[in-house]
């Protein structure tokens, strides 16, 4: 059953501004295990977010109950020098697979709902607001391989999504499962 919530959908600029909107969830929820992040994690995610909100096809989806952000959604399209193909360890994409345009795939960099909103539709709802009117071919996101992070996992697979390889986005980071999920249908309006 879906609890009594709002979603806004927030581009550009728009969605760049509206960080303070959700970092008290974003505080909270990566707080728990697997995550385990402190004040310096959090200071890292404001000065990453400033960077991809200037992406291009920024779209920030929020979750609100009442005042409050309950959940979070947001991605943009891979640009042509990206170096998400890269990062994979143990697979290597032919040229043809890893070449972006800037249109060609569409990432979901976070999804996260707050403990107490979880398992009542939510993250569904918000993949499918983030997703919708995306022109791509594809859409790829990562998810923690600890068992904490297996509800989530399970999520993304019932919703169409494979794992391609390991991923190590930088030199410090954990590492995370890639997936990727097909789209078929252009628009995708009904994910």
């Amino acid at each position: 059953m879906t609890p009594e919530v709002t979603y806004t959908r927030h581009e550009g600029a728009d969605a760049g501004s509206a960080i303070d909107a959700f970092l008290p969830a974003y505080e909270e929820i990566y707080a728990e295990p697997p995550y385990l992040e402190g004040p310096r994690d959090v200071a890292e995610f404001i000065e990453h977010y400033a960077v991809q909100a200037e992406r291009p096809g920024m779209r920030l989806v929020l979750c609100h109950d009442g005042q409050d952000v309950v959940a979070f959604s947001y991605g943009y399209y891979l640009a042509p020098d990206t170096r998400w193909w890269t990062n994979l360890q143990d697979v290597q994409l032919p040229p043809d697979q890893a070449r972006e345009d800037g249109r060609r795939t569409f990432v979901i960099i976070e999804l996260a709902v707050r403990k107490a909103w979880r398992r009542r539709g939510v993250a569904a709802t918000l993949h499918g607001l983030i997703l919708k009117d995306v022109y791509a071919e594809r859409v790829t996101l990562t998810v923690r391989p600890e068992p904490e992070a297996a509800p989530a996992r399970l999520a993304y697979q019932a919703w169409g999504y494979h794992r391609l390889g390991t991923s190590h986005p930088w030199e410090d980071a954990p590492l995370y499962d890639c997936m990727v999920r097909d789209l078929q249908q252009h628009p995708l309006t009904n994910p």
